[in-house]
């Protein structure tokens, strides 16, 4: 731990060096700058954003990278992995020699907030999304080029599916609605701030099948500017909390009541051959095996069986009467899974 002088110690220091006691050399061996821990100071860049700040900005995006894994593998039908590499701020112009030309700049509005923010997607990471998308392997191009306007058009379903996850990840911050305004491929026709300008970007780490790329969000600090406040840890985990409030409970089972699904009242069931579906016509009889007119029909919301009820009529409109729900069935069925789950453990 570093000793503190007292004012009486100071003055004896400085008598003894004035009188000569001290060597001048000895003197200056301390001062040197060599022996104190100096941080070099960039006036051109400034750093406008904390550590806390960065911090924040990271969690936010490894729960963008996690949601968009997700979604990015069911629509390629492939393995995709996504993972915050880095968070570091730096001048726009600094983000733009980084990137090689031509690439895929996705140019971002960030309603409420004001300006622009660029998703820039590596060239391999593109290439190998759009193979996927058009039945290929993923290899991608091994030439770097611009893309086609059927290209660009199917990077855009791409995007605008990504950008649905950055409302749920910057959920605790701001009510975020990012959309997309324009793809471009040059990155100097994409101005969205002053080149000296500070700027947030969150290197995404990405991964789809084999092929290995960059996805960089670049965010203006002019952008970002109206939130700072709210990039810290504090806010981000008390806002986490309240997530779990019952206020919040009460208003997810209101809007999830309006969702509607479709409902069937299932008959009876069979195997067929296709060459029999083929073949039929109208007027043919189906034979449903085990099946008597006394059985209950099962009436099936979306794909699962919940319950059981026997058709008629209201008014002139055909109608089934709910006789028993069938919620026992799913009990013994999750009763039997963790069991399972306990044995394989």
């Amino acid at each position: 731990m570093t000793e503190v002088l007292s004012q009486d110690e100071i003055d004896q220091l400085l008598s003894t060096i004035n009188s000569g006691g001290i060597p001048t050399e000895e003197v200056n061996a301390v001062s040197s700058p060599k022996n104190k821990n100096v941080k070099i100071y960039d006036f051109k860049r400034p750093d406008k954003f904390s550590k806390e700040q960065t911090r924040t900005i990271q969690l936010m995006h490894e729960t963008f990278s996690r949601l968009s894994s997700t979604s990015l593998s069911a629509q390629l039908r492939s393995l995709v992995n996504m993972h915050v590499a880095s968070v570091d701020q730096l001048t726009y112009e600094e983000f733009v020699r980084s990137i090689p030309s031509p690439t895929a700049l996705a140019v971002i509005s960030m309603d409420p907030l004001k300006g622009q923010a660029i998703l820039e997607i590596d060239p391999a990471i593109t290439f190998s999304i759009i193979d996927l998308l058009f039945g290929g392997t993923g290899e991608g191009s091994k030439v770097n080029r611009e893309l086609t306007e059927i290209e660009q058009a199917v990077l855009e379903s791409i995007v605008v599916r990504i950008l649905g996850n950055m409302k749920e990840a910057w959920g605790n911050v701001i009510e975020l609605r990012a959309r997309l305004s324009q793809i471009e491929t040059n990155p100097q026709f994409a101005q969205i701030v002053p080149p000296n300008e500070m700027v947030i970007l969150v290197t995404i780490q990405t991964k789809v099948k084999d092929i290995e790329g960059m996805m960089n969000f670049c965010i203006p600090y002019l952008t970002l500017e109206p939130i700072i406040s709210k990039l810290s840890s504090q806010y981000w985990f008390s806002s986490v909390r309240r997530g779990f409030t019952t206020e919040n409970m009460i208003t997810l089972r209101d809007k999830l009541s309006q969702v509607s699904v479709d409902i069937a009242a299932e008959v009876g069931a069979m195997e067929v051959a296709v060459k029999d579906v083929v073949e039929l016509k109208v007027g043919d009889i189906i034979r449903l095996p085990n099946t008597k007119k006394t059985d209950p029909l099962i009436l099936r919301i979306g794909n699962r069986p919940k319950f059981e009820c026997r058709p008629g009529l209201v008014g002139r409109k055909v109608a089934v009467q709910i006789t028993k729900k069938l919620e026992e069935l799913y009990a013994e069925e999750y009763e039997e899974l963790v069991k399972n789950e306990g044995d394989d453990e």
